[in-house]
């Protein structure tokens, strides 16, 4: 179970790092034509596989083994999955649909790096 909770620990840093390099290019791509490509559109859709990895992967150090998570981290988890949720819902928004994945994936940045600041196992 230490590997699952080491990969859980390794993939909060992708996840930080990949949604903010792909919220900032979605940022940038709303005023800037010259930066779309269709690689945006499959960062994005890379950071919120990852989101449900990370996720699910807290979910079964917390279900399987003996750690005690602290409450607000697994709440942060939760409200960066639901955050991911919203940006799929709202993607139908065509005029603002680069500025909805880039700052929220800017925002899903924020709330990973919540959730990791708050000191998440209490072994």
């Amino acid at each position: 179970m230490s590997s699952v909770r080491s990969l859980h620990e390794i993939l909060a840093w992708v996840v930080i790092f990949t949604a903010g390099a792909a919220g900032l290019w979605a940022t940038v791509a709303h005023w800037v034509e010259s930066v779309r490509h269709q690689l945006l559109w499959t960062a994005n859709h890379i950071v919120h596989a990852l989101v449900a990895m990370q996720v699910a992967l807290g979910a079964i150090v917390v279900g399987f083994s003996d750690v005690n998570a602290d409450q607000n981290h697994m709440f942060y988890g939760f409200l960066t999955f639901v955050g991911v949720g919203l940006i799929l819902g709202y993607r139908h928004l065509s005029e603002y649909r680069y500025l909805l994945y880039g700052l929220g994936g800017l925002f899903v940045m924020g709330l990973a790096i919540r959730a990791l600041l708050l000191n998440p196992i209490a072994a």
